[in-house]
């Protein structure tokens, strides 16, 4: 028997999508999978302004995220910010957590030039990466 794929045990960025509504908000869904066969997608809404919009699309991966533990760990969203650093734009997020039953922050940066609500979502999984490999491993 051979061993798993670790690939394949890891959560996937699958899709992304912010709108830009009317009434000067935003809506913001991202869509993670895991073994290929499981998805999980998580909404948010919230100011159409540059950080409204990186808050938005980081708290959509938190929402998936938390389907995809299914209670097994609580995140939130602690933080999101964009910065010019080393001539590109960095984006930031903090999350909390309660992993192994003690409260920790995990950090998560993504660089872009080009769609930073996109790299907020990315910077969500970035943080979180290490704590849930283990988690769904296990499932």
């Amino acid at each position: 028997m051979s061993a798993p794929n670790p690939l394949s045990e890891r959560l996937r960025f699958a899709e992304f999508v912010l709108d830009r509504l009317p009434n000067g908000r935003c809506r913001a869904k991202v869509g993670l999978t895991w073994r290929d066969s499981e998805a999980f997608v998580g909404q948010s809404e919230g100011l159409a302004s540059q950080a409204g919009e990186l808050r938005c699309a980081a708290q959509a991966c938190v929402i998936a995220l938390g389907q995809a533990v299914q209670g097994g760990m609580v995140f939130e969203l602690v933080g999101v910010k964009a910065v010019r650093a080393f001539d590109a734009t960095v984006v930031i997020v903090s999350l909390s957590t309660n992993a192994e039953g003690t409260d920790q922050r995990v950090v998560g940066s993504v660089l872009t030039e080009e769609d930073a609500a996109r790299a907020a979502a990315l910077a969500v999984l970035n943080a979180t990466n290490r704590l849930l490999g283990n988690s769904l491993f296990m499932r």
